[in-house]
């Protein structure tokens, strides 16, 4: 009996032990091939986020010791314990571009602060239209600065009728057109309304309503006529492709109805619009923006989803749209961002691409070129700080901006305060 029970003792013993090795076997393989999966699929994720955002992803750090960004890090946690993968750092701003840095100089700010207002240069002259003074507040005057003493000076009111932010506008050097927008605060519709104001005796008069509202369109003066195209559509939301042009000289419209044009290829609102001689260009802009929330007796703002893009489309004299080289990156908000200097379209500041996780608004601090002559773009130097809808000039080699909506801090692209800032730096092309 004695032998029968140790040999089955003995065998047992060995039986629990061979199972146990070989459990102990399977589940390391296992975690070496979870963890060589986890470590592929994670990045491949970071390979493909990097390509389709350009957002950074960056490991977690294991210890206190690592230099710190210069971009602020978000945490990104995952609620649910079963589905947490490793924890990573996900960068909360998009980079800025390299640049230069530039010398710049503080002038004396505008009388208010304005947030989409609109601008136009005359010689020694900027005249800066309306816009937001706060979401519940918008100006309806014109103040104008003078480049010579560099003061702020004369200041006049705007017809009742004209809209107060999201204008098209444009100027022949003597007469201020000014097309459609946005009437009232928060997130009220466009108007169709055209107006033209005459700089010497400061009088307004009417030209023929667009064929429909359209709310922050491209709009210049080429080749004897005021063309106007893209913007976004009554609901605030839709792009809307649709070119039409008036005829008008020293004023006054010659004819009484809108003529349909060719179609621009992408829609959309807050783009730069400039004419150089048989040249008419369309740059940056956006699809889509905020829209009155249903049923709010205020309009109130509500978020829709935005795509920023840097596309830029030329119309040469033949009437045929040109897609030329992008943006060095997607911008908006630059509708009266620009400046011509010595053949090159300057441009100042906007907003990009929305942040992938927060979609929190994303400012822009850089000031690009855009050669006209070879049709390349370049970064030529970095702002005071990132700002949009802010108004540019140049006079005497200085070139100006003024106003627009400031980010939170060298570390924070997204938007916080409403300025009147005025700055300058020399600038050399």
């Amino acid at each position: 009996m004695s032998k029968t029970t140790g040999k089955h003792t003995l065998t047992k013993s060995t039986i629990l032990l061979a199972f146990a090795a070989l459990l102990g076997a399977a589940v390391t393989v296992d975690f070496l091939w979870a963890s060589s999966s986890s470590f592929a699929y994670l990045s491949l994720a970071s390979t493909w986020a990097r390509h389709k955002s350009r957002v950074i992803v960056i490991p977690n750090p294991t210890n206190g010791t690592e230099k710190a960004s210069s971009c602020p890090i978000t945490r990104v946690n995952v609620k649910s314990k079963k589905d947490r993968a490793p924890e990573r750092l996900l960068s909360a701003t998009f980079a800025d571009l390299p640049a230069p840095e530039l010398q710049w100089e503080e002038m004396p700010p505008a009388p208010v602060p304005r947030l989409d207002g609109s601008s136009v240069q005359i010689k020694n002259l900027l005249y800066v239209f309306a816009g937001y003074g706060t979401l519940d507040y918008v100006h309806s005057h014109v103040d104008v600065y003078n480049f010579t003493n560099n003061a702020w000076g004369e200041r006049f009111d705007t017809p009742k009728e004209m809209a107060h932010s999201h204008l098209g506008m444009t100027t022949d050097g003597r007469y201020i057109y000014v097309v459609s927008g946005q009437y009232g605060p928060q997130c009220r519709g466009p108007v169709a309304r055209t107006f033209v104001l005459d700089t010497k005796t400061k009088k307004w008069e009417s030209l023929p309503p667009l064929p429909a509202p359209r709310y922050a369109p491209a709009t210049q003066l080429w080749k004897g006529r005021l063309h106007v195209m893209g913007g976004s559509k009554e609901n605030r939301h839709t792009p809307g492709l649709d070119h039409w042009s008036l005829a008008v000289k020293n004023g006054k419209a010659l004819e009484e109805q809108w003529q349909t044009e060719i179609p621009i290829p992408r829609g959309g609102p807050h783009r730069a619009c400039i004419g150089v001689e048989n040249r008419l260009f369309v740059i940056g802009g956006q699809e889509g923006d905020f829209m009155p929330k249903p049923g709010s007796p205020i309009f109130k703002c509500s978020r829709r989803h935005e795509v920023v893009y840097g596309d830029v489309y030329m119309l040469n004299d033949k009437m045929e749209w040109k897609e030329l080289p992008p943006m060095p990156k997607p911008d908006s908000h630059i509708e009266c961002s620009w400046v011509i200097v010595n053949n090159s379209i300057i441009i100042v500041g906007g907003t990009t691409e929305k942040h992938p996780v927060t979609k929190r608004m994303i400012l822009v601090g850089e000031v690009f070129q855009f050669d006209l002559v070879s049709l390349k773009w370049s970064v030529i130097g970095k702002l005071p700080y990132r700002v949009k809808t802010t108004l540019a000039a140049f006079w005497d080699g200085w070139l100006y901006f003024t106003s627009g909506q400031r980010d939170r801090g060298p570390d924070n692209p997204t938007p916080r305060k409403v300025v009147g800032d005025m700055w300058r730096t020399k600038l050399g092309l």
